[in-house]
């Protein structure tokens, strides 16, 4: 739906992010993406025991590993373009230094220390129109302020992340 149904109020209506001879191929990928890292870095950052942060502490850095592979093979994650598999990876990696590496305790890795997934990362921030819609202060101060029970005293860290 969202691929299509707002194209009237587009600025790119050609834009095609879930094309049909794709579809498959970016819901596998958006299936591994969101359990490893999408939903891993909360899974890591409110486990409860030991036990539970390192085996989805591993899984993150995993999953971190499994796209700088792939992505040094191809630009972007599914294939040689642009898709929604890429959109919905983007929003984790922008985070992903900046707050789930220390907030969540997610740092066996971070995406700097990965040449192919930053470069990836800094690719799509510099795109036309993402950059804008990145405010890391606000980023920071709602995860940094809000969960009380991983950060009391409500301490948002100096750093922004890597330059992007």
């Amino acid at each position: 739906m969202l691929n299509s149904q707002f194209n009237e109020f587009s600025k790119n209506p050609q834009l095609d992010l879930y094309p049909l001879e794709l579809q498959a191929e970016i819901d596998a990928v958006n299936e591994w993406v969101y359990d490893s890292l999408n939903n891993g870095v909360y899974k890591a950052g409110f486990a409860t025991a030991e036990a539970e942060y390192e085996k989805n502490a591993i899984m993150v850095r995993d999953g971190l590993l499994k796209c700088e592979q792939i992505l040094s093979k191809q630009p972007f994650i599914v294939c040689d373009r642009l898709t929604e598999a890429d959109v919905r990876l983007f929003t984790t990696i922008v985070r992903f230094d900046p707050v789930y590496f220390g907030h969540f305790k997610c740092n066996l890795i971070a995406v700097k220390d990965l040449p192919h997934l930053f470069a990836w990362l800094k690719k799509i921030y510099n795109m036309e129109g993402v950059k804008e819609t990145v405010n890391m202060k606000h980023i920071k101060g709602h995860y940094y302020t809000s969960h009380i029970q991983i950060n009391p005293n409500k301490i948002i860290p100096l750093s922004n992340g890597p330059d992007l």
